[in-house]
């Protein structure tokens, strides 16, 4: 099964299995990682925003205009900050790093 790692607000890192297909949120919630998703993956929200490692930020599908509007709201925005509902888990994923921005915002 892929793996992917958390990098928690405190610097800790997880190293979690995710099940192909799921979101970066649903592996997140699955694991009980701190990442709220308040819209649920509706794409309604930036709660679920993530911070993709940058060895990983070019290995992604470019995010959709919808996805872009809606990084525009989140807290702490970076240059390769992802909505974790956007992020599908593929075998090329496999060892996906990403880090939990210091809070968030739910605009939504």
């Amino acid at each position: 099964m892929p793996k992917m790692t958390f990098v928690e607000r405190d610097g800790t890192r997880r190293e979690v299995d995710a099940p192909l297909g799921l979101s970066v949120l649903e592996i997140a919630h699955k694991h009980g990682v701190d990442i709220e998703g308040a819209c649920e993956g509706s794409l309604a929200c930036s709660t679920c925003h993530v911070i993709v490692d940058e060895s990983w930020f070019g290995k992604l599908e470019s995010p959709t205009e919808d996805e872009e509007d809606m990084l525009d709201l989140a807290f702490d925005l970076q240059e390769t900050s992802r909505l974790g509902c956007q992020l599908i888990m593929t075998d090329k994923l496999d060892g996906l790093v990403v880090k939990l921005p210091a809070g968030s915002r739910n605009a939504g």
